[in-house]
Order: C-alpha cells, then sequence, then structure tokens
C-alpha cells in the first residue's frame, strides 16, 4: 500500500508485509527519508490525513490502526486495537479529527477523536454474510457518504448520521480550523502532564 503526500507531490509513504512504513521521495529513489517499524505484521493501508498533512495513519493485520505524526516516529500518537484484522480505514475530508476503518469481521467503526479518544461514535455490522470480508472504505468527497467494499465484489452505501454530517451541510469547516483542531490533539497527546 502507498499514498502521496498531500501537500509534497514527490513525497510518499508506503507500508510493507513486514509491518514497516517508509516514507520515500521520488527525488531520492535509492533510499528512504525515514522508516518505522509500525506494525509487527502486513500493513494493509496507509493513508495521510488530507486536512492535517503532517499526521497519517496506518492499519494492519496486526488489529490494530495507528496515527502517527510524520515529525515524530518515535512512537504513534494512538493506537486502537481491534482483536481482528483492520482491513482499511479512511480520514474523513470534512473533519480531521475523524476517520473510519473495517475490520475482517465486517464491522464499520466511525470516530471523531475530538469527541472521544478511546472509543468510536458508531460501529455497525456491514456484511451480514459469514466468511464477508470488507476490503475496502472511502468517504464520499462531497456527501456525507461512505463507501464500503468486500472480498466478494459488493459494495454498500451507507449515509452518516445527521449528528456525523453536520459540519459537511453547514459547510463550516476549513483547511486551517480542521488542522488547527488536529494540532491541539497531538499536544495533548505529546504533552500527557498538562492534562492529568
Amino acid at each position: 500500500c502507498f499514498d502521496f503526500s498531500p501537500v509534497v507531490d514527490n513525497v510518499y509513504l508506503v507500508g510493507t508485509e513486514e509491518g514497516i512504513v517508509h516514507k520515500c521521495s521520488k527525488t531520492y529513489s535509492t533510499k528512504f527519508l525515514a522508516s518505522v517499524r509500525a506494525h509487527s505484521n502486513a500493513v494493509y493501508a496507509v493513508r495521510w490525513n488530507p486536512l492535517q498533512p503532517r499526521v497519517f495513519a496506518t492499519c494492519s493485520a496486526d488489529w490494530s490502526l495507528k496515527l502517527w505524526d510524520e515529525q515524530d516516529l518515535a512512537a504513534p500518537l494512538f493506537k486502537f486495537d481491534f482483536g481482528d484484522a483492520v482491513t482499511d480505514f479512511d480520514w474523513s475530508p470534512f473533519a480531521s479529527t475523524v476517520f473510519i476503518c473495517s475490520t475482517e469481521d465486517g464491522t464499520l467503526r466511525v470516530y471523531d477523536l475530538s469527541v472521544d479518544k478511546y472509543d468510536p461514535l458508531c460501529q455497525q455490522l456491514v456484511t451480514q454474510k459469514k466468511n464477508m470480508h470488507l476490503t475496502r472504505l472511502i468517504f464520499n468527497r462531497e456527501f456525507p457518504i461512505v463507501l464500503a467494499g468486500d472480498d466478494r465484489g459488493y459494495v454498500t452505501s451507507l449515509k452518516l448520521s445527521p449528528n456525523l454530517r453536520l459540519a459537511v451541510e453547514q459547510k463550516t469547516y476549513s483547511q486551517e480550523s480542521e488542522a488547527a483542531k488536529m494540532d491541539k490533539l497531538i499536544a495533548w497527546v505529546q504533552e500527557p502532564a498538562d492534562h492529568k
């Protein structure tokens, strides 16, 4: 899996089957800009946050999803463990702290870290049949809709609940305010003594 930076067009991230994430550049094709052992198993997806480009996330067969600050790769900002392989995730195009993720059991979860840093706002079983696994998730970039694809080729369209689509309908978000919201969250994580 790989994803290009939303701000620097020659920089990209690559997730490997060994659990390593490499930050690469098209300019320096013979070496990595940085590397981190992100997971203990294959990385299934890696994506930059479109509203705060210094943040990216990874998900893996090791049952976890991790959020990273590219300026400090020593440890993830957040780690979520699910008890099942995390097959995919996507960042919201409208809120920097919102993402969705899917696990191999067919469950889709919606998180908003500005509301709850530990538990999903909602979760929904999307695949109804046994042995069907979600493999791909994506937010619609214009409307409050999420598409979920499974390993049998079915695509399910899910409309976000009213409280999750408020910013979309009112057009109250901006790149700057959303980046500031994620920056506040990063500062909270990196300064644990301040919120004891």
